[in-house]
């Protein structure tokens, strides 16, 4: 029986992580699901059937993360595509954000991509292909007052991404970051801005078409970064 490809998410929630998953598991691929808990993703598994599994992991524990994957390859196989979306917002300025939150802000968006990422590669490079994609952010780029936690996370993930990049690229495993420049439409998000029209938020599902775009871009023009913003968002 010919194996499917793998695809592990990793941070599936009902937003971004779902529309992630959803897509290649449309597209073919067998699908592991990460999270932090395990309720959303077991219903989401049960969805798209055999060839999906969802994973308790705290990406911020390298126990936990090289246990997670180590499963992961048991049950589906080694992974051709990781698509890191694992994020921390916690906002606040200097003034106001503890300095737990700071640190947690830095392992969930840098350190557990790291450590995901170093889970999946060795096995990239024996077959000299495969492809991370990492959700980032606009913050990565500039500080904000309120941003005294999430953009040093950021950018620190982005730097993270493009010396995988520069690394990785050559064996074959194409790395790439989506900067996401919008609020992205979930409920929580209409809710609080029950005045804005469709058209200014970033719709999920268009974002993962983007990664699977990434995922099956020739090699003679891999993009590393790719913005996603609504077509009315100013920049």
């Amino acid at each position: 029986m010919t194996r499917l490809p793998v695809c592990a998410v990793v941070g599936v929630g009902p937003g971004l992580g779902a529309a992630y998953a959803r897509r290649f598991h449309q597209s073919g691929y067998a699908v592991a699901l990460l999270a932090r808990g395990d309720r959303f993703t077991a219903e989401l598994a049960a969805e798209f059937g055999e060839s999906a599994r969802a994973y308790q992991c705290d990406v911020a524990s390298e126990a936990a993360v090289n246990s997670t994957f180590s499963k992961i390859h048991a049950d589906l196989g080694a992974v051709d595509v990781l698509v890191y979306n694992a994020g921390s917002g916690v906002w606040g300025t200097i003034e106001t954000v503890g300095a737990d939150a700071f640190e947690q802000s830095w392992r969930i968006n840098t350190l557990g991509l790291f450590l995901a990422s170093r889970a999946v590669i060795p096995a990239m490079k024996s077959r000299a292909r495969g492809a991370v994609v990492v959700t980032g952010a606009t913050a990565s780029r500039r500080g904000a007052p309120f941003t005294a936690a999430f953009a040093p996370a950021k950018a620190a993930q982005r730097s993270l991404a493009e010396a995988m990049a520069k690394q990785l690229w050559p064996l074959g495993i194409h790395v790439s970051l989506i900067i996401i420049d919008g609020v992205v439409d979930l409920p929580g998000t209409r809710a609080r801005m029950p005045d804005k029209p469709g058209s200014f938020f970033v719709a999920p599902d268009d974002v993962a078409a983007t990664a699977l775009w990434l995922v099956q871009q020739p090699a003679s023009a891999w993009s590393f970064e790719v913005e996603a913003r609504p077509f009315a968002e100013k920049w």
